[in-house]
């Protein structure tokens, strides 16, 4: 209200996929009901624009983090138009240096003398650097901003071919002078809760059509059902109480719910346990 700021980035988020695992009433009041509260204060304040920063981890989600950020781009969303703020969410994979990086993990480990760990040898991710993903979120914004239509989709960044970790982790040992495997080891510790081996940005009930150089935007292929405030509650109630199992189980109903590819049909998801 005293800034009275005209376009609001929510990039806050509890984003670490084991962290919200092993609290996932903590990820819930952060990522869904806090987004919910950012979204509210935007339109007090008159914003006319808001941009939520999700993640691919939002896709088909198997971690509580990734659910908790495909909910958050539902409730967000529906705070647009009537008077409200256009709403842009964009997601994206790994940004390489940002806090919870695999590269400076890692350095260490190298600089130790090994191991380098990783939870498994097929385990891929997309990456860009900081500011390759700065520049590009800020042109998504402002190409929705030009759209005349508010927006019913979600913009994906490009971020070409995904990498095999283990492939990073033995060019970080290679471009130490080291040898990977004589004289730093790599091992393997198994795929952690919530973890899933590869990514996607697109959902199996959404379409992707090209944006602009570099962005994608993929919509809904049936109108995506409201959130509405009685469900938002019993997930809150819930979380504030700590029941994790309640939780996890509204939680992951209610993405099913959006990612359904027909009225009244939903996917199944599977919670990570």
């Amino acid at each position: 209200a005293a800034e009275k700021p005209e376009i609001v980035f929510h990039a806050a988020a509890l984003k670490h996929v084991t962290l919200v695992e092993n609290h996932p009433c903590e990820g819930v009041r952060t990522n869904i009901l806090g987004s919910r509260n950012v979204a509210a204060a935007a339109r007090a304040c008159g914003a006319t624009h808001l941009a939520l920063i999700s993640t691919d981890k939002a896709v088909a989600p198997t971690s509580v983090m990734g659910a908790t950020k495909r909910v958050a781009e539902a409730v967000v969303r529906q705070q647009g138009g009537a008077g409200g703020p256009r709403v842009s969410v964009v997601r994206f994979g790994n940004v390489l240096g940002s806090a919870g990086s695999v590269v400076p993990i890692f350095q260490h480990q190298i600089a130790r003398g090994g191991p380098i760990t990783l939870t498994h040898a097929e385990v891929e991710r997309y990456f860009m650097t900081i500011p390759e993903a700065v520049q590009l979120v800020l042109r998504a914004v402002a190409l929705s901003a030009d759209d005349v239509a508010p927006p019913d989709s979600v913009l994906t960044l490009e971020m070409g071919e995904p990498v095999k970790i283990i492939e990073l982790a033995r060019r970080m040992i290679a471009l130490q002078g080291l040898v990977p495997e004589r004289d730093i080891a790599i091992r393997i510790t198994g795929l952690r809760p919530g973890e899933k081996l590869t990514e996607t940005l697109v959902d199996i009930n959404e379409i992707a059509a090209p944006k602009a150089p570099g962005i994608r935007q993929a919509t809904p292929a049936t109108p995506l059902p409201h959130v509405d405030d009685a469900t938002l509650a019993g997930l809150e109630a819930a979380a504030l109480a700590g029941d994790e199992t309640r939780v996890r189980t509204l939680l992951f109903a209610l993405v099913e719910r959006l990612r359904q590819t027909h009225p009244g049909q939903p996917v199944k998801v599977v919670a990570g346990v």
